[in-house]
């Protein structure tokens, strides 16, 4: 909930109102400046997990031109909040400009694409989720270098599954009626693929995608660290992909 939300609602349902008639910049730029903790919060979100070179700044002024984007498209017609709608927006621009600055090192694509490829492999063998020590064996290291290689692996892992997880993003409140279904049956699969999770796995992926919790927060519900928490998200992540890509792969 924004700063302030009770005290402000029928201010800035006035500022909607004036705006839906007039749509000045000033008006616009005094709505982004009333959401402007939405942009913080997403921005804080992401960031947890992010490395200390991608510049926060510069995820904030993406985040906030996504903002601007969510004021000039909503239609309240729909009947959707705003804070909703906007949160998705300016969550996709921040996606868009990690994507652009390509700030995975060359190394650490190879690890992902060796990690992912021994997931994949090993798990459409078994028919079921990996243990650390046959995913350890297939990659030919031990349970400790598995640990800190999974620890590597976490920064990879922002970006994947947010356009998956969330049945309100802007593509899906535009869609065609196909393209509605398509997406749809993507999530139905990803839903089937998240119940094949180990338990806190599973835990983890709820609490941080769809009660929108941080990794900190996740840590002291479960009471684990928050570092154990990092790791069981990104295997998470792993296992959810290369069940997608099977899936993909059986329906060729």
């Amino acid at each position: 909930m924004l700063p302030n939300a009770q005290d402000g609602t029928a201010y800035v349902d006035a500022l909607w109102r004036s705006y839906h008639r007039q749509r000045t910049m000033e008006l616009r730029n005094e709505l982004a400046e009333y959401y402007l903790p939405l942009v913080k919060m997403v921005a804080g979100r992401l960031a947890i997990s992010l490395p200390s070179h991608v510049d926060k700044e510069d995820l904030l002024s993406s985040g906030f031109f996504g903002l601007l984007d969510a004021i000039e498209r909503y239609d309240s017609r729909r009947k959707n909040k705003f804070e909703t709608y906007a949160g998705v927006r300016v969550r996709g621009a921040m996606l868009d400009y990690l994507r652009s600055k390509d700030w995975i090192p060359v190394t650490m694509r190879q690890k992902i694409r060796k990690y992912e490829q021994a997931v994949y492999e090993l798990e459409n063998e078994l028919g079921r989720p990996a243990k650390d020590e046959e995913l350890a064996e297939r990659l030919g290291i031990s349970l400790s270098e598995l640990s800190e290689l999974v620890t590597q692996l976490n920064t990879a892992t922002i970006i994947p599954l947010e356009e998956y997880l969330r049945s309100d993003t802007p593509e899906a409140m535009e869609m065609s009626p196909v393209q509605s279904v398509e997406f749809k049956e993507l999530q139905d699969t990803l839903a089937q693929a998240i119940d094949r999770l180990p338990e806190k796995e599973k835990m983890v992926i709820s609490l941080y995608y769809y009660e929108d919790l941080t990794l900190k927060e996740i840590s002291l519900i479960m009471h684990l660290t928050e570092a154990r928490i990092s790791q069981m998200h990104t295997k998470a992540v792993f296992r959810l992909r290369g069940y997608l890509a099977r899936m993909k792969a059986n329906l060729l």
